[in-house]
């Protein structure tokens, strides 16, 4: 967090779960008082009704990219062990999730449109 505070790259991110059918309380009126942690700083900000749009678009932008990762390769779990091969078999499964978008958008690239 400390690092994209010095970016000042907006992020929001969850701060706890909802159970099933439970209503977010509305954000409390008023400054945000100055000995708030960073946990409820977000979850305040979270409450309010821009910060519910913006996290609950998620469900359209990010959060279907995984589901098809997992269902068409399997990337439920990673197999490879440490973090150097997870992160290649992670990158593995971006490029191929990327190549299957672009084979079928029907775009072909700009090297292969010459021949």
């Amino acid at each position: 967090m400390t690092a994209l505070d010095d970016q000042e790259v907006d992020v929001l991110i969850a701060t706890g779960r909802l159970r099933h059918g439970e209503v977010v309380a509305a954000a409390p009126r008023g400054r945000i008082p100055k000995n708030a942690t960073r946990t409820e700083r977000m979850a305040r900000r979270l409450r309010t009704k821009p910060g519910r749009a913006a996290y609950a678009r998620r469900k359209a932008i990010v959060e279907p990219v995984f589901g098809q990762m997992k269902v068409r390769q399997h990337a439920g779990a990673l197999r490879l062990r440490g973090l150097e091969g997870a992160i290649g078999e992670w990158t593995l499964h971006a490029l191929c999730h990327n190549l299957r978008k672009l084979a079928n958008s029907g775009v072909r690239p700009r090297c292969l449109a010459s021949a």
